[in-house]
């Protein structure tokens, strides 16, 4: 066929288009009218306007086309509301010869259906054709004329006046068409002997047969004849009935025998051998049944299905030797069996509803259909009665899954509702669709906390961001509803600082983090509030108390209180102790304190160190040093002590002081005991010979000899000795002789060695005398004072004043002279008032401090001091 022709057929087909929408108000029906074989897309009506629907919100209203069948051919716009062509539409394909095709499809608007009817209009698109293209004929000479010879039909699947109308035979001079319409209505060709045959003239004659249809344009279709002219063969097979009925199970086995088709020729010898073909059937049952050429048995050769086709209409032909033939016709009518499932179809579902929706709520539109026939095709649904839904029958082969319940996604967060579709066959079939339906949530619980409060430790001096520990809180609800997250609320209690400077929480994990390293010291714990609050909207929370507790550790070593140390090198003051003590006599007492609690602040003393092992001992709880033992003569002047004072703590910390014991009855005792080894060290240092030096002296008379010349040494040294010689004759001194200082307290001053060392380095005159108004001390105004200048000492007693001396070399020393030491002591303990000393001179000052404190303590009067 050619482009124009093509293109003027489509045009007619178009002008052939007859649309129909009339509305039935009672079954509101739409009917529409198409010719086939129109292309895709292309247009068949305007449904929003037959509906009465707005364009612009028909996809809003949920319009849906329901179409039976498993090809759609039609489609619908949601924009413009036209209904259009999705498939090519093959009206043979679809109804056969039937004269009337329908195409019915529901339209589902919201909950009211709508039925539109289509009807396919047929178009000349079929040619007639022969089922044989080459036909031979054998036709005895013999054969009178007006002999007839059945022709093969042709088929055009068209109807009306698209169908077969005629044939026309090539011209030739021995044979003619005669045509002829039977009882329904289908055309019949026959060919007919006009002249008797030769067949030494011809032995075959070469026809062509068309057959017309009345389409327009005309189509045609041609079979070739080939007449062989033979001997006669005056008889042509007879059936036994020209109507075969039978009736078969669609559930039939293959293979079965379903009717035996027998014809009969008198003929004799070849000419009644008869052979049995298919004359007219159609491509499909070809392939569903067999006829057997000799026997004439026909058989199931493929499976049957009633719902694909009731009923089969074929045509046997009988044909014998020499090419004569007789027809019957067969007629195969399917019963049904129930033989299929119910089907359902979820026209529209819901896969989710929020908990709390009231009872009725629609959540799927179901429709349920079963291609079998009567009872087996008869279908009920139902689902369990356990769960809070159920189905109603909307109309039709309709069913509506509603709400039946209450509905608590914390309970049951997911359905799984499984719908029963079961026929009334015999045996009956089911189908089992299931629905799974979520149940969204809403914002209805808080979070919740594992605990009612909660106690956390940490060691103290712990890292900054160290975790402490981790809250939980759950919340029932899901998504955003169910997701928490954590913050401290403003205040707390135990800290001055705001507690948002101390800790953090992760706000995703409830994770507890601490912002800063806490001392046990300083505090103790810490009291805030934590808040969980969900995602929802508006959101929910719950607050829960939490206590820190800090927990101590060994960080701090003990601190010894007493004796303290007065000098840069650690040193502490000299305690007295006289030689005629008893064992266990109190010398002093260590006291120390641990900033640590419990376990890690539990003191212990121990004696690390001693000058005469044995000599001395420690409280293991108390720190107090007695004496072991009783002195002995040959134990040393001057005893050091290093006591050990140590915490229970893990690892355990310790701090150690030096205390200096002077073994003496009295304070002559103690300065002619520091002559005498003064003397005896000079001696050592000199001639390099005697006895060897005690470690203690050997330091002191280092520093000594590094630090004065030798003979500004023997100056001094007999500068000393003669004034030791006065203060012992003086009465004073001579009381406090004849007594001991075992009842004087212990007391704090510098050592007997650091004494002599200064003295034999800065001493220049010192007079110490038995009046109260005469006593005297000088010093080098270089060493002992920061701010007073040389002048002459006033008269005022008790004052400081210095003066210049000249040395047998000649040299002017300045010397700071102190007048009345009593009053001296009494303004030298008022800071306002007391002179700006040098250090150096001030730790001889401390010395005799704290003699003078002695004697006061003893019952000697301060004015003969």
């Amino acid at each position: 066929m050619s482009g124009g022709q093509r293109l003027k057929e489509r045009c007619r087909a178009l002008l052939c288009f007859v649309l129909v929408a009339a509305w039935e108000a009672a079954s509101g029906q739409i009917r529409y009218s198409i010719p086939e074989e129109m292309a895709k897309g292309a247009f068949v009506g305007n449904v929003a306007k037959d509906l009465g629907l707005d364009t612009e919100k028909i996809s809003e209203r949920g319009v849906r086309i329901l179409a039976e069948g498993r090809t759609q051919y039609f489609a619908l716009n949601f924009e413009s509301g036209h209904l259009y062509i999705s498939e090519r539409v093959d009206r043979e394909e679809l109804c056969g010869r039937s004269s009337n095709c329908l195409l019915r499809l529901e339209i589902l608007v919201q909950v009211k259906l709508h039925t539109v009817e289509i009807e396919i209009t047929d178009i000349n698109d079929n040619a007639p054709r022969f089922q044989v293209e080459q036909i031979e004929l054998r036709v005895r000479e013999s054969t009178a004329t007006g002999a007839r010879f059945l022709l093969p039909d042709a088929e055009d699947p068209d109807v009306g006046i698209n169908s077969l109308q005629s044939y026309q035979l090539s011209d030739n001079r021995h044979f003619s068409l005669d045509v002829q319409t039977g009882a329904d209505g289908a055309k019949y060709a026959e060919l007919v002997l006009e002249m008797s045959l030769d067949r030494e003239k011809q032995a075959v004659h070469n026809l062509i047969l068309r057959a017309l249809d009345g389409g327009d344009p005309l189509r045609s279709g041609t079979a070739q004849i080939n007449v062989v002219v033979e001997d006669a063969n005056d008889n042509a097979p007879i059936f036994a009935q020209s109507l075969y009925k039978v009736n078969v199970l669609e559930d039939t086995p293959v293979g079965s025998l379903l009717v035996t088709v027998n014809a009969t020729d008198l003929d004799e010898g070849i000419n009644s051998q008869v052979t049995y073909t298919f004359r007219k059937i159609s491509e499909k049952a070809s392939s569903i049944f067999h006829l057997d050429a000799k026997t004439g048995e026909m058989t199931v050769a493929q499976k049957l299905d009633f719902e694909e086709c009731e009923l089969y209409e074929t045509e046997v032909q009988a044909r014998d030797g020499r090419g004569l033939s007789g027809r019957a016709k067969v007629l195969l009518n399917v019963l049904d069996v129930n033989d299929n499932n119910p089907e359902v179809t979820v026209t529209s579902f819901s896969s989710s509803v929020p908990e709390g929706s009231p009872t009725g709520t629609v959540i799927a539109l179901l429709k349920v259909r079963d291609r079998d026939s009567g009872e087996n095709g008869e279908v009920t649904c139902s689902i369990f009665t356990h769960l809070p839904f159920r189905l109603q029958k909307s109309y039709d082969n309709f069913y509506s899954l509603v709400t039946d319940g209450p509905l608590d996604r914390e309970q049951v967060s997911e359905y799984n509702v499984t719908i029963t579709a079961r026929d009334r066959g015999n045996p009956p079939l089911s189908t089992i669709t299931a629905l799974s339906l979520k149940i969204l949530d809403k914002n209805d619980n808080p979070p919740t906390f594992t605990q009612t409060s909660y106690a956390g430790y940490i060691a103290e001096n712990n890292p900054r961001g160290a975790s402490i520990f981790t809250l939980e809180a759950s919340d029932p609800d899901w998504g955003e509803n169910a997701r928490v997250t954590y913050s401290l609320l403003p205040g707390g209690e135990g800290s001055e600082s705001p507690v948002s400077s101390s800790i953090s929480i992760h706000s995703e994990s409830g994770a507890v983090y601490a912002l800063r390293s806490f001392d046990y010291e300083q505090l103790r714990e810490l009291r805030f509030q934590v808040q969980a609050q969900d995602g929802g909207s508006p959101p929910l929370s719950t607050n829960v108390s939490v206590t820190l507790w800090i927990l101590d550790q060994n960080d701090n070593s003990p601190e010894i209180l007493y004796p303290a140390s007065s000098r840069s090198d650690g040193s502490t003051g000299v305690e007295l102790a006289p030689r005629s003590s008893e064992p266990g006599y109190l010398v002093t007492k260590v006291v120390a304190v641990d900033a640590d609690s419990g376990q890690n602040a539990w003191l212990s003393y121990q004696l690390l160190k001693a000058t005469e092992p044995g000599l001395f001992r420690v409280g293991l709880q108390s720190g107090e040093i007695r004496t072991a033992r009783s002195v002995l003569d040959k134990d040393a002047l001057k005893q050091s002590l290093v006591v050990l004072v140590k915490d229970n703590g893990q690892p355990p910390l310790s701090a150690s002081v030096s205390v200096t014991v002077v073994l003496a009855d009295s304070l002559p005792q103690i300065l002619s005991e520091l002559s005498s080894l003064s003397a005896s060290a000079a001696a050592a240092a000199g001639g390099g010979g005697g006895a060897e030096p005690q470690p203690g002296l050997t330091l002191y008379l280092g520093i000594a000899v590094a630090s004065v010349s030798g003979l500004f040494f023997s100056f001094l040294l007999g500068l000393l000795a003669l004034r030791l010689r006065r203060w012992r004759n003086s009465p004073l001194l001579e009381s406090g002789a004849s007594g001991n200082f075992s009842g004087v307290p212990v007391s704090q001053f510098v050592g007997i060695d650091g004494v002599r060392a200064f003295l034999h380095s800065y001493s220049q005159e010192a007079s110490l005398t038995a009046g109260s108004r005469k006593s005297q001390i000088l010093f080098p105004v270089v060493s002992c004072t920061n701010t007073l200048t040389a002048q002459q000492a006033p008269e005022k007693p008790g004052s400081v004043t210095e003066h210049s001396k000249t040395t047998k070399q000649g040299e002017v020393l300045p010397v700071v002279i102190i007048d009345h030491l009593p009053s001296y002591w009494h303004s030298y303990h008022m800071p306002s008032g007391s002179p700006q000393f040098h250090p150096r001179c001030r730790v001889f000052l401390s010395f005799l401090d704290s003699k003078f404190r002695g004697f006061l303590r003893s019952g000697v009067p301060s004015s003969d001091f």
